[in-house]
């Protein structure tokens, strides 16, 4: 059978095994743990899982363990009856219930409190639960998927993770390398991502020549993807040519290629107090009014937070000194809000 790869991008020989894994496990109903890096791609995998398994057509249904707070996160997985809590005016279905008969997939598992690890625990064993506030025992026929970017063995050992969950999760376990280890894959992907953004904003499709490819290789995306994903669409905004040249890259891919910035240059982006104040020459220049000046002024540093954060807008909110909700209502103002 030939695998729908839900939008998994790659040839690189590691991503293979990946690709040999999931045609086998897929078919199952085995529980999976994927591991891997932040911004590896954990969720597309993930979801191929489901799309390639006789679960398909049946709901997938994922939650990020990490986000949500721990107080909530039962209710959320497991729902809760009327009463059972201050804000429980009515009874809530939980995820697990959503995704009866298909997948419910536990992302950031490794954030989980130990109190409700015990209750997974169950429902990988029995096949049932309670509803907070609720003694009717309910069963749950789904396949659990749950993946993390921490090192689960290690958290046994320290004690922060259950052991017994930790082997009945464990089951088949699935990693995703870093786009470091990936190759050409960074190459396959930058396309891919450039010539996605183009369409969507618009504007003529962009290249990437072989000077700028070969700075994409030597920088090592500890982002990972999700890194390179932001940045392309970063570029797709800003860039003003229809080629990515090296001039056209921020300096920490031009330093992990150990490429120096001219002094004149230097000079230029960097002056003496660090910093040089937009003036009327900038909007003559761009042949912009304040108010589209502005605009642009805030989408940049909205993007560059993003790259910084790796695609985090918790963290990307924090570097710009905002709220979450401010940054999101401004990234989908401009059609930027990322899933």
């Amino acid at each position: 059978m030939e695998l729908n790869l839900g939008g998994i991008v790659g040839k690189s020989p590691v991503l293979d095994e990946v690709y040999r894994i999931l045609g086998k496990v897929a078919p199952t109903d085995s529980t999976v743990l994927v591991t891997g890096e932040s911004g590896t791609g954990k969720e597309l995998l993930v979801r191929a899982l489901h799309i390639n398994s006789r679960r398909q057509g049946k709901p997938f249904v994922p939650v990020n363990c990490g986000a949500i707070p721990r107080e909530l996160l039962e209710s959320e997985l497991f729902g809760h009856e009327k009463g059972a809590f201050t804000s429980a005016i009515r009874s809530r279905p939980g995820r697990f219930e959503l995704a009866d008969g298909g997948t419910i997939f536990l992302d950031e598992i490794g954030e989980m409190d130990l109190s409700l690890q015990v209750k997974i625990l169950r429902v990988l064993q029995e096949k049932e639960f309670e509803r907070v506030g609720g003694a009717k025992t309910m069963k749950a026929d789904v396949r659990i998927v749950a993946a993390t970017n921490r090192n689960l063995e290690e958290e046994v050992r320290t004690g922060r993770f259950r052991e017994d969950l930790f082997y009945r999760l464990n089951v088949i376990p699935m990693h995703l390398p870093p786009l470091r280890e990936r190759g050409d894959d960074i190459l396959l992907l930058a396309d891919h991502f450039l010539n996605r953004f183009c369409k969507q904003k618009q504007r003529k499709k962009m290249g990437l020549p072989s000077r700028s490819r070969e700075l994409f290789l030597r920088y090592p995306w500890p982002g990972n993807v999700r890194e390179l994903e932001n940045f392309m669409e970063r570029l797709s905004i800003l860039c003003e040519h229809d080629e990515i040249l090296p001039e056209d890259l921020p300096q920490k891919i031009l330093d992990a290629a150990g490429i120096a910035v001219p002094e004149a240059q230097a000079a230029a982006c960097a002056p003496a107090n660090g910093f040089v104040w937009p003036n009327i020459g900038h909007l003559r220049e761009k042949a912009l009014g304040l108010k589209d000046f502005l605009d642009q002024v805030e989408e940049r540093l909205l993007l560059e937070a993003l790259e910084e954060a790796g695609g985090v807008k918790n963290q990307a909110a924090e570097i710009l000194g905002i709220k979450r909700t401010t940054l999101i209502e401004k990234l989908k103002k401009r059609n930027l809000a990322a899933d």
